[in-house]
């Protein structure tokens, strides 16, 4: 990788690897905040018409997918980066920017989101701080961790997931108990009743499926995890698989203690059903620890967009002094991650609905690119012959999942609302304004991404590596 000459920049100041697969794992589950299952029962099972498992289960298995793509891809391109390092090498530094440039609606703005549902959940169990005071709060905590470092942050996210599962374990065994207690119902109901139908379970499994956004996060840790190559597939995959079971059977059991998809308020069923199940007193704790577990994916949230903002900058696309900029001691990119909450700061401005509008445009097309370059690394890998080699390119099978997920992923993208589609629209039309006057009215390449080596394993002997 070349070298710059100011301190701090990316060629003098790398990322290091510290986390392993246990860590990658906890950081992409966490990143998907696994008591959204209980946040938005109500609006699967209406959508299901009283299947939310089954739209689950269609869910997890429709972005896995995707997921085995994303391993593809980072088993041969172990970097940060995400779809913008895989487009960029495989598609074209055009089609890379305009690909991290989507991603970016993801990413950008998913940060803002989470920190004001947190906020917004705060003010209403503790009203005496109001929604701005407990987002400057959230904000001010999660970026001094994360630029601490991404070890800080992996021990901060285990302690804070471990909470929310036991959130979730509780629900499990109070609402399996109510359901066995209270009902001569077949379990077998919560799967397919009267009411569902093949469409219905489709619609549901389309709006579980940004319950699963998060996944793809892991991929942007590459250049932090010891045999990134090995480890970052794996934990792609595992992350959807965890967060799939978890899904599936906490919705299995609150579907039995509550069949169908009649509620009091849809978008506050899953509170609904715990009340019911396991008395107001159980409904509150549980809140709580939802509350605090979804800090986690705060943190999550905020480390991997700072990440994707790194690459690019140490390219060249962004300013490479601020966004390329990585802090000699903590190797943590920490303008970036100020940025972040800063803009996060005028999420008291946003809509909820608008806000989640670019966060699903900017990710179902980054899933599209990101199964397009599997099959032109498939496309290369035939042409070279490179089959029989580990990492080397995408066999014949991993092509074909890869179509299947191009159309999945494209059958979601057009299920956004109307809003959705022009709010991305126009975003990319910035975009390619942009990337016009980067190029000099496209005359010139976008800057190319680093090729050069980089040892994953071990940092610059002239650095010291902090924990």
């Amino acid at each position: 990788m070349s070298t710059q000459s100011s301190p701090g920049l990316a060629g003098e100041v790398r990322l290091v690897p510290k986390l392993g697969l246990l860590g990658l794992v906890v950081f992409g589950v966490s990143y998907m905040a696994p008591m959204i299952v209980v946040s938005i029962f109500g609006i699967i099972a209406e959508a299901s018409r009283g299947a939310t498992p089954t739209a689950y289960a269609a869910g997890t298995i429709a972005m896995l997918l995707t997921g085995l793509s994303y391993g593809t891809l980072a088993r041969r391109f172990p970097e940060a980066g995400s779809v913008y390092t895989y487009a960029s090498r495989l598609l074209g530094g055009h089609i890379g920017f305009l690909s991290g440039w989507a991603l970016l609606l993801d990413y950008f703005f998913l940060p803002a989101v989470a920190w004001l549902i947190q906020s917004l959940y705060l003010n209403v169990q503790f009203p005496a701080i109001p929604v701005w005071g407990w987002l400057v709060l959230n904000i001010v905590i999660t970026t001094a961790i994360n630029i601490v470092g991404i070890v800080v942050a992996d021990r901060v996210n285990r302690v804070l997931l471990a909470a929310a599962v036991i959130a979730i374990v509780a629900v499990i065994a109070v609402a399996g108990y109510y359901a066995t207690s209270h009902h001569t119902t077949s379990p077998a109901t919560a799967f397919w009743s009267h009411s569902t139908t093949f469409g219905a379970v489709m619609a549901g499994a389309a709006i579980t499926a940004y319950s699963f956004l998060g996944f793809d996060a892991v991929s942007t840790l590459s250049e932090e995890t010891h045999d990134a190559q090995r480890n970052i597939p794996r934990g792609i995959v595992l992350t959807v698989l965890a967060g799939g079971l978890i899904f599936v059977i906490t919705s299995f059991v609150m579907q039995w203690a509550h069949p169908g998809f009649s509620f009091q308020d849809v978008s506050t069923a899953g509170f609904e059903v715990d009340k019911q199940t396991g008395g107001k007193t159980f409904a509150n704790i549980v809140n709580t620890i939802g509350i605090v577990g979804g800090f986690a994916s705060c943190i999550a949230v905020q480390a991997s967009t700072s990440r994707l903002l790194y690459v690019m900058g140490r390219d060249g696309v962004f300013p490479r002094r601020v966004f390329g900029y990585l802090h000699p001691r903590f190797r943590t990119p920490v303008w970036n991650l100020i940025l972040v909450g800063v803009v996060a700061l005028f999420a008291l401005k946003l809509s909820l609905d608008t806000a989640t509008s670019f966060i699903n445009f900017g990710a179902f097309l980054a899933f599209v690119v990101v199964n397009l370059c599997v099959l032109k690394l498939w496309n290369e890998t035939r042409k070279s012959g490179s089959d029989d080699r580990p990492g080397a390119g995408a066999t014949t099978g991993r092509a074909v999942i890869a179509v299947l997920g191009a159309i999945v992923d494209g059958y979601l993208l057009t299920k956004l609302s109307h809003t959705a589609i022009l709010l991305g629209i126009s975003w990319l039309a910035i975009g390619v304004a942009y990337l016009a006057w980067l190029t000099r009215g496209f005359h010139k390449a976008p800057p190319r991404m680093h090729i050069d080596s980089i040892d994953h394993d071990s940092a610059p002997e002239d650095e010291t590596v902090v924990a």
